[in-house]
């Protein structure tokens, strides 16, 4: 085993992700095919819409922290912790479901998104569908704990969501109101996939804040990440536009942070998300206006620093390789290309 230091995560993303998902291989191929089990219907139109979604993939980054938080507080791979760790996928994709619809998009990892495909009606149905069928499955822990996090959760994503309508298209969003909508967004989420998995394992009330907590600023270091990502990678490394955010009318952090240092950007911003498309070389000129006044890279140094913060609140942990999957965790989200 190496020596454990919170302070010194390991160097590459990409053996990180290797070490992460290799521990619960076997345990992510169970929660496919619970994802599958719980996504099926003897209604037609529900059974397809599901199979679309499946297909549709994704990292499963959200079962894999419940997974690991669950091992990393002594527990093992049992029925119930397979079951919310594909609740929680659930909810994220009713989310996914949910955003595509509010935010006009058009595309999701590539391919046409549900409500581009099917029609808004079908997919606020199916994201409904979804929400209830994961919370039907955690019924069956007979867990007021878990409930009070998993309904507490819905509303505080809920509550996200509105809140952002009310910043849409707006250039003058304070950096706490940014901040707010984040963690209500992501955040959250994956604060609960943590704490879920500390509680489903009989984690200590210490084991399990600090699981909660991992969780919180690991879902802000990663939405950081997600900012930056937006205008330094390319469409197909996205699954969607290049700087879509700006076009949907949200300013991200690189974006408020620009602002600040540049007030006489405002107009152009206010343009582009007036318009909502990019005319020609906008996103260029953008993207070197937030490299050159290093607002990319101040943002990516807070993700850093979120990043820190979280291997830190797994102290409470035994060392184990769990523990330090989760510290690599870290390390993936931050610095990862796509």
């Amino acid at each position: 085993m190496r020596p454990f230091s919170p302070s010194v995560p390991p160097s590459n993303p990409m053996s990180a992700a290797k070490r992460i998902f290799g521990l619960i291989s076997e345990e992510m191929k169970m929660v496919e095919r619970e994802f599958d089990r719980q996504a099926s219907s003897q209604i037609q139109v529900i059974d397809y819409l599901g199979d679309y979604l499946r297909e549709s993939g994704g990292k499963r980054v959200r079962p894999a922290l419940l997974l690991l938080s669950a091992k990393a507080a002594g527990g093992n791979s049992e029925e119930s912790v397979i079951r919310l760790a594909t609740v929680m996928e659930m909810l994220h994709t009713a989310t996914l479901v949910h955003d595509d619809i509010i935010d006009n998009s058009y595309t999701r990892r590539n391919r046409p998104s549900v409500n581009a495909k099917f029609g808004n009606q079908s997919a606020v149905l199916m994201g409904d569908w979804l929400y209830m069928t994961a919370f039907e499955t955690s019924l069956r822990e007979r867990s007021l704990d878990i409930l009070d996090i998993l309904t507490g959760l819905t509303r505080l994503m809920t509550e996200g969501e509105l809140i952002q309508l009310t910043v849409l298209g707006r250039s003058d969003i304070a950096v706490e109101e940014y901040f707010d909508v984040l963690r209500r967004k992501t955040a959250y989420l994956f604060s609960a996939c943590c704490e879920i998995g500390g509680i489903l394992a009989g984690a200590t009330s210490e084991q399990r804040v600090g699981l909660r907590d991992y969780g919180l600023n690991l879902g802000i270091a990663f939405q950081l990440a997600d900012d930056v990502l937006d205008f330094t990678a390319e469409d197909d490394q996205l699954g969607k536009r290049s700087g879509a955010d700006l076009l949907e009318g949200k300013l991200t952090l690189p974006l408020i942070l620009l602002r600040d240092k540049a007030p006489d950007i405002v107009g152009k911003l206010d343009e582009i998300m007036a318009r909502g498309e990019y005319l020609d070389g906008e996103r260029t000129w953008i993207k070197n206006e937030l490299e050159t006044l290093e607002t990319i890279g101040e943002t990516q140094i807070l993700a850093h620093e979120f990043a820190a913060k979280a291997r830190k609140n797994l102290e409470s942990l035994p060392d184990t390789e769990y523990r330090r999957a989760l510290e690599d965790v870290t390390v993936y989200m931050i610095d990862r290309e796509m």
